[in-house]
């Protein structure tokens, strides 16, 4: 194997006498450059943009929801909370009421979500800081924090005392009375307004959780989930297992992945799809391999022969040509990863692309898993395309 290797070493670097074969093999090795800078740079691209599109969800959805097993709300004391926060895995823990409501300001009303949160909601997620007019609940009276979209449909400033938000949630608990308002509805003051998405901003807002209580005629440990900030890394079973010990109710445990089912699953589909499309872009400029191959073992016919003559076998020369196709494609690689890495770091540190039409940089992440995915994809498809061109030789 070592004259083999040694043989195919001095036939990569060396030029041969015929100058359209140097320039085959040299397009060759062009081809498996840019391809493969391509196929990088497009995987952290799409990383960064994957990454880009998640923040708004991380901001919004916790790492982990505890939901009860059965029916909307349970009854959680407040011991069971100090005993979740006991857990290893768990950085912070908070209860919350979500449910859908009616609002109603001036002649203008729209459906919405409230989010009714303690105190401590801000411990689980940075919610506050995204609160880009006003201020976050104080937690001392009936106050709400809208998103734009909701503020812009119904008209809404902040702190407006002369015209209240009116939230309308229909009456439980009546027993079939003529003359009875199957509603009721409580007035609000909106104190600040966040902005996260579009979608987002017009669907949800927030208030205080002994607000939410009274609304929704609820007991003082009544809840309809619990929210938990944990420590990055931590596994849904092992998370299960801690809680199930410290938690007597039943209970499904939802990771932020399975909140945003939809959400990563176009994700992930169009990553596979992005792929898919520059693997085949990389099967294409591979072909330039097979025309070399072809052309260097016509080229090097007489050598071939030489070889035959001092003893050398099918498989010796098999090999030699095997070795070639493997350097053009590692030698390839290896430069256009290079070119690939030097232009996603680039764009990190010092942008030059941005986003059309913004002032937004275009998000780019350099993972090592990218580099792998690159790495197994041209390894694989090269010896492919290696093994082709040099399906005829043996019977030569």
């Amino acid at each position: 194997m070592a004259y083999e290797f040694k043989i195919a070493w001095r036939y990569f670097f060396s030029k041969s006498k015929q100058t359209v074969v140097n320039r085959i093999n040299t397009f060759a090795l062009i081809m498996v450059v840019v391809t493969t800078t391509s196929l990088f740079v497009v995987l952290s691209a799409f990383s960064g943009l994957k990454e880009f599109g998640l923040s708004f969800s991380n901001i919004f959805d916790p790492d982990f929801e505890i939901l009860p097993e059965k029916g909307s709300y349970f009854n959680i004391p407040e011991e069971t909370f100090l005993k979740l926060e006991s857990i290893p895995e768990i950085i912070a823990v908070a209860p919350e009421i979500e449910r859908k409501v009616y609002l109603s300001f001036k002649n203008k009303s729209q459906i919405a979500i409230l989010k009714a949160v303690s105190e401590k909601y801000t411990s689980v997620l940075n919610i506050d800081s995204l609160v880009s007019l006003g201020d976050w609940l104080s937690f001392k009276g009936p106050e709400a924090v809208v998103g734009f979209g909701i503020a812009g449909s119904l008209s809404l400033g902040i702190y407006d005392y002369n015209n209240f938000l009116n939230i309308t949630v229909p009456r439980t608990g009546l027993k079939g009375q003529l003359n009875q308002n199957f509603f009721k509805t409580f007035p609000t003051i909106v104190s600040g307004l966040y902005q996260i998405n579009e979608d987002l901003d017009k669907k949800y807002m927030f208030s205080n959780l002994k607000f939410g209580q009274n609304l929704f005629n609820l007991e003082y440990c009544e809840y309809s989930s619990i929210v938990l900030k944990v420590v990055p890394g931590t596994k849904k079973k092992v998370l299960e297992k801690h809680i199930k010990s410290n938690l007597d109710k039943p209970f499904n445990l939802i990771s932020r992945a399975e909140q945003n089912k939809a959400l990563y699953r176009m994700l992930n589909t169009e990553n596979l799809g992005v792929y898919l499309i520059f693997s085949l872009v990389m099967i294409i400029g591979l072909f330039n391999v097979i025309g070399s191959l072809t052309m260097m073992i016509l080229d090097k016919q007489r050598q071939i022969k030489i070889l035959y003559a001092l003893g050398a076998t099918q498989k010796g020369i098999h090999n030699i040509f095997m070795i070639i196709g493997m350097l053009i494609c590692g030698v390839g690689g290896t430069i256009g990863l290079i070119i690939g890495t030097s232009l996603i770091l680039f764009q990190s540190y010092y942008p030059f692309i941005l986003v059309p039409g913004t002032n937004i940089e275009y998000p780019v992440i350099f993972e090592l898993k990218n580099v792998l995915i690159v790495v197994a994809t041209l390894v694989f498809l090269g010896a492919i395309s290696t093994a082709w061109a040099l399906k005829g030789l043996s019977k030569k």
